[in-house]
């Protein structure tokens, strides 16, 4: 009996391709909300290393670095299939949305090393209101009542959350952070456009290459050099972003917009527990209470998601 014959036949392995055949009969929503739920935890987890970058390196080189990160671990992808085939067939599309999330990066990582983990991550919840406004507006997309009830369940649960925190020392910070959300909401709905005639794997290497250079400028004006330890941080920053991204990418690809938005707040949950662990952010009374009104909406949506088809 050969190798393969023999690892196809282990139960561990039979037992995953059941699952992932489980997953593919899925409502296309369903799956969405499952890329989108685990680009949450990969992005929380690039969050807290890009706060210990930006509170030892200045913010705009933290963000060049980041992004610097994701171009070289991309680079092998890029050498595997060719420079045309990386090569977008709107470069100017790729561009604005570079733009966008460029302009978004400065406001968020200029507030970032002042804010805990976890009210970063709750502060980026306002953004599922601008993508469902945006989702209805631009792409036409169909507004289910039960979209705009788990959505405003969701908020409610992060006013819970960071509403003590707006009139505290960072209350400026919280404010620059909340400046962002817009921003990177017309970055995301841009993303979701460009998934109608670019590759996920393009559409993530160019995000990378683009904020990257945009980046150059600010980075070029603070730049201190970097220290091993700090390199180590960037490499695994580059690693988590690029995974992040095409988690993200990926559920846009198959779900609509509006939808995944609801499943985002479950980042909350990770951000709490991560920033406990990482920096020994305890989590407050309100966190708690506002990370359990959101998981009710993120569990609720779900469950009406998977009972519909797709139309």
């Amino acid at each position: 009996m050969s190798r393969r014959r023999t690892l196809v036949q282990a139960p561990w392995l039979r037992q995953l391709v059941l699952q992932a055949r489980r997953v593919e009969r899925l409502d296309p929503n369903v799956r969405g909300l499952l890329w989108i739920a685990l680009s949450g935890l990969v992005f929380v987890l690039l969050n807290a290393v890009l706060r210990s970058m930006s509170q030892q390196l200045h913010p705009m080189q933290a963000q060049f670095l980041r992004y610097l990160g994701a171009v070289v671990v991309m680079l092998p992808l890029v050498l595997r299939i060719g420079l045309r085939a990386c090569w977008p067939r709107r470069l100017g599309g790729q561009f604005w949305r570079g733009a966008l999330h460029t302009m978004g990066l400065l406001l968020w990582f200029t507030a970032l090393p002042h804010i805990p983990l976890a009210d970063t991550t709750a502060i980026g919840f306002i953004q599922p209101m601008f993508i469902m406004l945006g989702a209805w507006f631009f792409l036409r997309e169909v507004m289910r009542w039960e979209r705009w009830v788990a959505a405003l369940v969701g908020f409610g649960g992060v006013m819970v959350v960071v509403g003590p925190q707006l009139s505290g020392d960072t209350g400026w910070y919280h404010l620059l952070m909340l400046a962002s959300s817009p921003v990177f909401a017309a970055s995301f709905l841009m993303t979701k456009t460009l998934t109608r005639y670019e590759s996920i794997s393009v559409i993530v290497l160019w995000q990378a290459v683009t904020v990257m250079l945009f980046s150059v400028p600010l980075a070029a004006w603070y730049w201190q050099p970097p220290g091993p330890g700090m390199w180590l941080l960037v490499a695994a920053s580059g690693v988590l972003g690029v995974a992040g991204h095409y988690c993200q990418t990926r559920g846009l690809a198959i779900a609509e917009a509006s939808p995944t938005q609801s499943i985002k707040f479950l980042d909350l949950v990770w951000a709490a527990l991560l920033g406990w662990l990482w920096f020994g952010d305890l989590p407050t009374r309100t966190t708690l209470i506002g990370g359990a009104i959101i998981s009710a909406s993120t569990i609720w949506i779900a469950q009406r998601e998977s009972r519909r088809r797709p139309i």
